[in-house]
Parts: C-alpha cells; structure tokens; sequence
C-alpha cells in the first residue's frame, strides 16, 4: 500500500522545527564566535613577527614563538608563574576543605540557627569585594601578612559561593545512603569521608576549578597587598611588561597572556567530565 502523502500542516511543522534548529545553531556559533574571538586574535597577535604590522591581517604571515622566548626574558615569568602557583594551590585546598566540611554542616538538619547562618551566608554575596576591600587590608596588616604570598591567599581561603555548591550537591545524596551507612555503625566523620565527599565529586572539580581561577586571575587583591616585585603573581607581572617603558610590544604582551591562558585551560580539560557532572549536583538550592 502506498504511504499516504504528508499533511500540508505537519509539513509545516517540520519546516518550522528544521528553521527553529538552524536559529539555534546560529546562536551557539555566534556566541562561540564572540567568546573565542578575542583568545583567537590575541594568539595570532602573539605569532606574528617583530616587523609585521599587528593589524595587517588576521593571520600572521610568517607565524613565529620568538614572542614567548623574549617575554621569558624580559621579566621573570618563571618567578611569577611560581608565586601564582603558590597562591593558587593553598586557595585549592583551603577552598575544597573548608567548602566541604562548610556545606556538610549546613546540610545537615538537627542543630538550631542553621537557616541564621545559611541566610547570612548568601547576604554577603550582595557585597562586592570593593566594599570590603579596604578592611581586610587592615586585618591583613595587623597580622603582619602585608607583602607575604599567605596574606593574598588568606581572604580567599573559602568563598561563600563554593560552600553554597557543596551544601547542595550534599542535599542531593539520598538520605537512604545516609541511613544505611548509620545502621552500618558510620559515625559523622566516617559518613562524611566515605559517603558524602564521594558523592559529591562533581562538586568538588567546580570548586577546584573555580578556585584555581580566582587565585590565578586575580589582580587587584595583589596589587594592594604586594610591594616586592620578587613576590609579584602573573598578573602583577604581565602589568609591570605591558607598562615598562623599555617594552612597547603588543605582540609581546598578547603572549604574556596566552602564558597565563594555558594552565587554566589545561586544568579545566582535565576535569571537564567532573566539572559538568557538578554543575548539575551543586546547583543552589534554598
């Protein structure tokens, strides 16, 4: 039997769902586009030769990595790469210690004034850090932290945020899990190591992740509480490069930051499978 011909109205249908999805396309390749475009232009600025104009063209025509050897030797990249690594490690294990154990508190019920610490907690995240700024730089230097590695890592030792995705990637574990690790003898401790880190693993890559970001990328908390150019981060150096008086390259510049582009882009490739895993097991819930 011959199949009966196709309606006019579910023609139509498949016309405008065929449309709808090239609109969609469309986005997500503009969006790329406008997300990647400066990374783009900023590596191909960094490729291009000493003679080349930086705007003549898109692509370089002799593309070379002279740029990144002479921006090795024009400031101490290595020194500064060491310093931001510092700082970013401690704010990776500070952040994923205290976060944990934060957000496991604050998911169990049982213990007066949680929904008090809960809703203070997320009150400090209308603040932004240029309100405060200026009173932890005094609680800095009266600890004697001023021009020290420890006192740019201290006030990002556990963000309000990453206890917020930990505390509801815990609510997400079943309670029957918790209930037979309970009749299995499990005490608090025991339940939080075995059970519920496990559990949250996805979570844990976002706040490692989002943790390493804010410590590498940070400029303005150095800026003020560093003076030594010997405890300078990456950021603070690509600063003192762009502006020195000897160095006016742009090209160079572009692959001072294409440096400092790479390990977060390396760590985020190692623990892209956890972080989108996490996303959806740390989403806020109130």
């Amino acid at each position: 039997m011959r199949r009966e011909a196709s309606t006019p109205s579910s023609a139509a249908a498949r016309r405008r769902h065929r449309i709808a999805l090239a609109a969609r396309y469309a986005t997500l390749v503009l969006m790329l586009v406008v997300m990647l475009g400066p990374i783009v232009w900023q590596f191909l600025t960094s490729v291009r030769g000493r003679t080349e104009n930086v705007y003549d063209g898109v692509l370089p025509a002799r593309p070379t990595l002279d740029n990144y050897v002479r921006v090795a030797e024009s400031f101490p990249l290595l020194q500064y790469v060491g310093n931001t690594l510092t700082v970013a490690v401690l704010a990776i294990a500070s952040n994923m210690l205290f976060a944990a154990m934060g957000g496991y508190a604050l998911s169990r019920a049982g213990w007066k004034g949680r929904r008090i610490v809960f809703t203070v907690l997320v009150a400090t995240l209308m603040f932004p850090f240029e309100s405060v700024m200026i009173s932890m730089f005094l609680t800095v230097r009266e600890m004697g932290l001023v021009d020290t590695l420890i006192g740019v890592w201290l006030p990002g030792a556990v963000s309000v945020l990453n206890i917020m995705i930990m505390r509801a990637a815990f609510l997400a574990v079943p309670r029957e899990v918790e209930e037979a690790a309970v009749l299995d003898g499990a005490g608090e401790w025991t339940r939080f190591t075995r059970v519920f880190l496990p559990a949250a693993k996805g979570a844990l890559a976002v706040v490692c992740i989002t943790s390493f970001m804010g410590a590498w990328d940070d400029f303005l908390w150095p800026l003020l509480v560093l003076t030594d150019s010997n405890h300078y981060t990456l950021q603070l150096g690509l600063k003192t490069l762009a502006g020195a008086t000897t160095v006016n390259d742009q090209r160079l510049v572009a692959a001072g930051a294409m440096a400092a582009l790479v390990p977060m882009m390396l760590l985020f490739f190692a623990l892209q499978r956890f972080f989108f895993k996490g996303v959806g097991e740390g989403a806020v819930k109130i």
